[in-house]
């Protein structure tokens, strides 16, 4: 599990992304003709924000959710172990 978190860690650090929707990429090189570049900067800081949160969502909850299902695993084989061991004694 750790290895699969960290390949996909360094692949998405290793990535980078310039993704803009239509408007902001029109307001980005309007703002760059003009010399200005820290604004352009800025929009793909805030695009790469609002794109991580959705990501992280889903990995806490796949997490938890793993989590949840090992616990489950393990209180329904100790069940069946004491059921086991009560079956014997009888």
């Amino acid at each position: 599990m750790k290895r699969l978190f960290f390949f996909v860690w360094s692949v998405l650090l290793s990535i980078s992304t310039y993704a803009q929707c239509a408007m902001c990429k029109a307001n980005v090189e309007s703002n760059l003709k003009t010399g200005i570049a820290t604004i352009g900067k800025g929009i793909n800081a805030g695009i790469l924000y609002l794109m991580a949160f959705p990501y992280l969502a889903f990995v806490v909850i796949a997490y938890f959710w793993y989590r949840n299902s090992k616990q489950e695993a393990k209180r329904k084989a100790s069940i069946a172990a004491l059921k086991a061991k009560l079956s014997k004694s009888e």
